[in-house]
């Protein structure tokens, strides 16, 4: 593995023999890592997001099979 710093960005070089799989995990916990690393979002307000977001999938859901009474 060779890992070189060029101007604002990490180059990271694996041999072929690596399972690409397990590589693109990696990637995507990075990825995942860039792009919350700015957030200023608590837990809480994640889990209120998600409440919101759950509850109006499931009026949705109720009004698709006619559950709404």
């Amino acid at each position: 593995m060779i890992v070189e710093r060029l101007d604002n960005e990490i180059l990271v070089r694996f041999s072929t023999g690596i399972d690409t799989a397990k590589i693109q995990t990696i990637l995507d916990y990075l990825r995942y890592e860039e792009l919350t690393s700015k957030s200023d979002a608590t837990e809480n307000d994640l889990n209120k997001l998600l409440k919101q977001i759950k509850k109006g999938r499931w009026n949705r859901t109720k009004k698709e099979l006619g559950l709404n009474c």
